[in-house]
């Protein structure tokens, strides 16, 4: 081990001598109380490093020890279920250990090194392998069946042993190879590293998540990337939380860097009691948490998106769909900009640092769906959240996002005081990965690429007229024109906004989302021939069915899909005796 001094600090960030043969981004012990921290900087003898804990009290002089390896994230059985802080450090156990607040330099073994996982060899003595083969596998949770690997680093190409099935912890010796090296049921990871894979493809299936604002109008899909972009208040936390739970993710990581704490609490309390749809047990069970609020140590907040993608990347490579909730980058952001000033680097916009565009695609582009190097398919899929002030998406965190990004849920504050949820507006809002998807959407139904464009240009039209609206007021708008109006009224209540309260609403299907949307754009194609038969508006939008159309949402469960076929019966025969009358009186 390299020991040095401590010559200056300034907050998180403290300077030592003496650390020459460290390598950069090596840990380091700070201190008497070895806190955790990492080089950042080597220039003329004198080694930058930021320490992740609170370093109240430290002064000059006091040791560093540098243990010569990469800060790195434990993988193993036992993740899931688990919250962690930035560092991976488990929480509960520290709570138990430690109590209320975290203790300086208090060191908690990340994966649980007593409880033992019942394992099932796939391999022999004498079996051909290469990185990333699967050895056997555990089960983690009733959810999550976990593949223990072959490291990436690896060098031999035969096993000599492997334990037979049993039991074992995760410290235990599972395989060896000809060359002696020893392979464990967990491996070290560089969390600043990205884990290697075989093969990067394109994307081409949507990542299902029952809100019908994502799904139809801006789908993301497995592999892809969003932001989530929108002032205090409107509803960013929430509509990561309504993914979390209903997308068809194999695995979800919640990262929660640099927000409120009374915010992550709600995230801590309720994940744990929420119901998982597809299994019927806890969402833990199929759930990493980390928890890095903002009152806690900034330079780990830095690093914990750096961690939960390295975990990501870790379930990714047996074969899972992975789905990141970043909530929220601003603050990891901030981060980036508070230990940019101690360092005395030159600013860029906003104080930002000028390497924050190459820090945000460092991180987005980890994101994708690869052939791993086990030979399975995975994805691992970044929705990040971002809180531009005052709801400027002009900001630099907001317009750097949007570089690597190709989805934009843009939340709109109007939507979101009117209680309208989820409150994405859909007219800054985008998606670039319809092309992809299309194909899926085709198999399931052929009509969506046309009825999703139908009816996103009409609330385009719907906008336009509104301005008109307000100056001169709706009568003075011909009845053709008042009508997109009031179709785009069933659009915005009947179709975009979801009741998270509602058990039929909270969830809507494939199937139920283009059904419901080509009804209400039927009702608007039949609508538009009664009025130009002749039919005054009222005549049109008094109908019985309009309001069935509305309440289609909450009416008619998932499973019961054959509902809607009745209303579609109820539209042909309405309209059309509307449409009927008035031609015969035309002609008459």
């Amino acid at each position: 081990m390299i020991e040095g001094k401590i010559t200056r600090i300034s907050g998180p960030i403290v300077y030592a001598q003496g650390l020459e043969g460290c390598g950069l981004y090596d840990v380091v012990d700070v201190g008497e109380a070895k806190l955790i921290g990492e080089i950042i900087r080597q220039k003329e003898g004198v080694a930058t490093i930021q320490v992740y804990e609170d370093d109240t009290g430290m002064h000059v002089g006091e040791k560093v020890v540098c243990n010569q390896r990469p800060l790195s994230v434990r993988l193993g059985p036992g993740l899931v279920g688990t919250i962690y802080d930035g560092i991976q450090r488990p929480l509960a156990a520290m709570f138990s250990e430690g109590g209320a607040f975290l203790l300086p330099g208090q060191r908690t073994e990340p994966l649980d090194t007593h409880k033992k996982w019942k394992f099932e060899p796939v391999l022999a003595a004498g079996a051909a392998i290469a990185p990333g083969m699967v050895l056997g596998t555990v089960k983690e949770t009733s959810s999550i069946t976990h593949r223990i690997m072959v490291p990436p680093t690896v060098r031999g190409r035969v096993l000599k042993s492997i334990v037979p099935a049993g039991e074992y912890t995760v410290d235990d010796e599972a395989a060896q190879t000809e060359l002696g090296e020893k392979i464990y049921f967990s491996q070290y990871w560089p969390v600043r590293k990205p884990r290697p894979y075989a093969q990067k493809m394109t994307v081409t299936e949507p990542l299902v998540t029952g809100q019908r604002v994502i799904d139809v109008f801006f789908p993301l899909s497995k592999g892809g990337t969003a932001a989530i972009p929108g002032g205090f208040g409107t509803g960013k936390t929430m509509t990561q939380h309504a993914v979390a739970k209903w997308c068809d993710a194999d695995l979800i990581v919640y990262i929660g860097c640099g927000e409120r704490g009374n915010e992550m609490t709600d995230v801590l309390t309720e994940f744990p009691s929420l119901i998982d749809p597809r299994t019927g047990r806890s969402l833990m069970e199929r759930t990493i948490l980390i928890a890095n609020t903002s009152n806690m140590p900034v330079a780990a907040r830095e690093v914990s998106l750096y961690s939960g993608i390295t975990l990501a990347e870790y379930y990714r490579d047996m074969g899972m769909a992975v789905a990141i909730m970043a909530d929220s980058t601003s603050r990891w952001a901030e981060a980036l900009r508070e230990l940019s000033g101690r360092m005395e680097e030159m600013p860029a916009e906003e104080g930002f640092p000028a390497y924050l565009p190459t820090r945000l695609a460092e991180f987005y582009e980890r994101a994708g769906r690869v052939n791993s190097l086990c030979g399975k398919e995975g994805s691992v899929s970044v929705i990040g959240a971002v809180s531009p002030p005052g709801g400027d998406f002009s900001e630099p965190v907001t317009q750097h996002t949007k570089r690597f990004i190709r989805c934009f849920w843009a939340l709109d504050r109007e939507l979101a005081n009117a209680r309208h949820y989820p409150a994405i507006g859909w007219i800054e809002s985008y998606s670039e990965y319809a092309e992809e998807v299309k194909a899926w959407w085709d198999k399931l139904d052929p009509r969506w690429a046309s009825i999703r464009l139908e009816a996103l240009e009409l609330l385009k039209r719907e906008q336009r007229l509104q301005q008109i609206v307000r100056l001169i007021g709706p009568d003075a708008l011909p009845d053709s024109e008042r009508l997109i109006l009031t179709v785009a009224e069933m659009i915005k209540n009947g179709f975009l906004q979801q009741n998270a309260f509602d058990e039929i609403d909270v969830y809507s299907v494939p199937e139920k989302q283009i059904l419901i949307l080509q009804l209400m754009m039927t009702y608007y194609r039949k609508s538009l021939a009664a009025v130009k038969a002749g039919a005054p508006l009222i005549k049109v939008t008094s109908l019985p069915v309009r309001e069935e159309i509305v309440r289609i949402k909450t009416s008619v469960p998932n499973d019961k899909l054959d509902m809607i076929s009745v209303i579609e019966s109820h539209l042909d025969e309405q309209l059309g005796n509307v449409e009927r009358m008035y031609r015969k009186v035309a002609t008459a």
